[in-house]
C-alpha cells in the first residue's frame, strides 16, 4: 500500500492562484523566498540539465520594468490599453521571480523537454508559494516574448527566454472559485 500524504493531495486538489492585482505588501524576504526556490528546483529534469534559472525582481526594480514594457509596447505598435494592462503587473507588483528557460546543447535531451522542465519549475514555484501561505500568480504577457524587452530587462542570452513571471506577495482578497475542467471528459483509458 503506498504511503499517502493526504494534506499534500488536498492542497493540490484545492489550490488556486491569486490574481496578481490582489497581491500586496509584504512580499517574502530573501530568507523566506529561498525555501520556495529550493522546492521549485526539485522539478523533474530529464538529463539533469537544469535548463532554467531564477531572476528575483524586488519592488524597487518594478518601475524600471514597467517603463521597459511601455517602451516595448510603443515599438511593437501595441494599443495604450494593451500597454497599460501589460505594465500593470509591474506597477502593482511587490516581488516576482522570473523563471528563465535555458536551451542547452544536448545529444540526448530534445529542446522541448527543456521547455517542459522550465514550465514545471513555474508551477512548482507557484505551488510552493501558495503552500507556504503566500498569494501567488504565474503571468507572462506579450512583452515576455519580445527579445528586446528580455534583453533590456533581464540581459537574457540568445539561448534564454522567459518561461514565466511568478508574482508572490500577501493575498489581499481571496478569489472566488471558478469552473474546473471535466476530468472525465478529458481522460481516455487504454485497456489493451
Amino acid at each position: 500500500m503506498p504511503q499517502r500524504n493526504d494534506a499534500a493531495l488536498d492542497f493540490l486538489q484545492t489550490r488556486r492562484s491569486r490574481p496578481a492585482k490582489t497581491l500586496q505588501a509584504p512580499a517574502p524576504t530573501r530568507a523566506e523566498l529561498m525555501p520556495l526556490l529550493t522546492a521549485a528546483a526539485r522539478t523533474p529534469d530529464h538529463g539533469k540539465m537544469e535548463p532554467w534559472r531564477f531572476i528575483v525582481v524586488e519592488k524597487a526594480a518594478m518601475q524600471r520594468l514597467g517603463d521597459l514594457t511601455a517602451e516595448a509596447g510603443l515599438r511593437l505598435g501595441k494599443s495604450p490599453e494593451d500597454i497599460s494592462k501589460a505594465r500593470s503587473q509591474f506597477d502593482l507588483g511587490q516581488l516576482a521571480v522570473v523563471v528563465v528557460e535555458i536551451q542547452k546543447e544536448s545529444p540526448k535531451i530534445p529542446p522541448i523537454e527543456m521547455t517542459y522542465s522550465a514550465g514545471a519549475v513555474c508551477l512548482a514555484l507557484l505551488n510552493a508559494a501558495l503552500a507556504a501561505g503566500w498569494g501567488a500568480n504565474w503571468l507572462s504577457g506579450w512583452m515576455s516574448h519580445d527579445r528586446g524587452f528580455c534583453e533590456a530587462a533581464f540581459d537574457l542570452a540568445e539561448n534564454e527566454r522567459i518561461a514565466g513571471l511568478i508574482h508572490i506577495a500577501t493575498e489581499g482578497a481571496a478569489p472566488p472559485e471558478r469552473p474546473r475542467p471535466d476530468v472525465t471528459a478529458l481522460t481516455t483509458w487504454v485497456e489493451t
